[in-house]
């Protein structure tokens, strides 16, 4: 984590991660810190045999989430009402605080991705519906937040990879097969991702969106045109963080609907692949997204993080820090 941190700041990020390093997924961020779940606790074994024989730039078809396993990385059903048992967030930063010198942002899995990750159906005798399991997923949230505030944490990032099963039609057929309607759905989780951050005045709240990061594999198709103008109105998060780095992301004609003081943060550097992209394309890409949104709404970052688990993706060390000393590069050519 150390080394992770002086690299960042070496190659002159403004804000810095402890890299997730504590995780073996960055969904243990609430996982890992609750009880309640009828659940596995994560292991490295689990981990490597979730995402074998997959290879890299192919559709990552999910195995079958109701498997017995780690909470939210399979889908679970709750025994007891769920508790706080640890704050991870908390134990990340204040190592993380100790050890850098620029500040610190932490990483916290969103209601989204948790509400699609309960066996609903089976928990029936804990909550009647999951109107009444978010709202319990919002109360523990809100209190990590709080204590990692009070600790003096100023950047949350929400993790909210499940938005873009909203226009994914095998994630969306999977939601009717259930018996659950999509746009309720949806309805829901924009509703529990604003109440996560309410009153929080003094904390940046930035949401990430994407469609896949494991193994250099992704699992999610669709353009943000069929939500984007219900999501970045309804959530009151200051940063967007979009993956932008392939046509499956589409066009950046949804960024006129981000409300006016937002900042969209465009991931057009591939943390998939070892290829580095240049900064002269870079430069192209955020012009054209400038059409649509004013340049001083706009921000620059790599697509998604290098591992979204242990096994991380198939780029190395190097590679990692040439694409980060790319991201300073234009973002100083581009903005000064």
């Amino acid at each position: 984590m150390r080394d992770a941190i002086r690299l960042q700041e070496s190659v002159g990020l403004e804000v810095v991660t402890d890299g997730e390093i504590r995780r073996l997924n960055f969904q243990d961020s609430f996982g890992a810190a609750v009880s309640g779940f009828a659940a596995a606790a994560t292991t490295l074994r689990a981990t490597e045999a979730r995402v074998a024989g997959g290879q890299a730039l192919a559709r990552f078809d999910m195995p079958d989430l109701h498997q017995h396993g780690p909470a939210v990385t399979r889908r679970r059903p709750a025994v007891q009402r769920l508790k706080l048992e640890r704050n991870v967030l908390l134990d990340e930063y204040r190592f993380a605080k100790g050890a850098a010198k620029k500040p610190v942002k932490v990483t916290l899995i969103g209601p989204d991705r948790i509400g699609q990750r309960f066996a609903h159906e089976a928990s029936k005798d804990v909550y009647a519906d999951l109107d009444a399991f978010l709202a319990d997923v919002v109360a523990i949230e809100r209190q990590m937040i709080g204590e990692v505030a009070g600790a003096g944490c100023r950047y949350v990032q929400i993790d909210a990879p499940g938005y873009t099963a909203y226009v994914d039609e095998p994630s969306l057929a999977a939601m009717r097969q259930r018996g659950e309607d999509p746009l309720r759905n949806l309805e829901r989780s924009l509703a529990a991702d604003a109440a996560v951050t309410a009153g929080f005045d003094e904390v940046t709240f930035g949401i990430h969106l994407c469609r896949g990061n494991q193994n250099s594999m992704w699992h999610r198709e669709g353009h943000y045109d069929a939500i984007a103008e219900r999501l970045f109105n309804a959530l009151p998060h200051q940063r967007f963080l979009l993956e932008y780095d392939s046509p499956r992301a589409g066009t950046f004609t949804p960024l006129r609907f981000v409300p006016r003081g937002k900042v969209c943060v465009l991931g057009l550097v591939s943390t998939k692949v070892p290829e580095l992209e240049t900064p002269d394309a870079l430069a192209r890409r955020i012009d054209e997204a400038a059409r649509y949104l004013p340049l001083e709404q706009l921000a620059l970052s790599p697509q998604c993080g290098f591992a979204s688990d242990v096994v991380g993706n198939r780029i190395g060390e190097e590679d990692q820090k040439r694409k980060l000393e790319l991201i300073v590069q234009t973002a100083r050519m581009v903005w000064g």
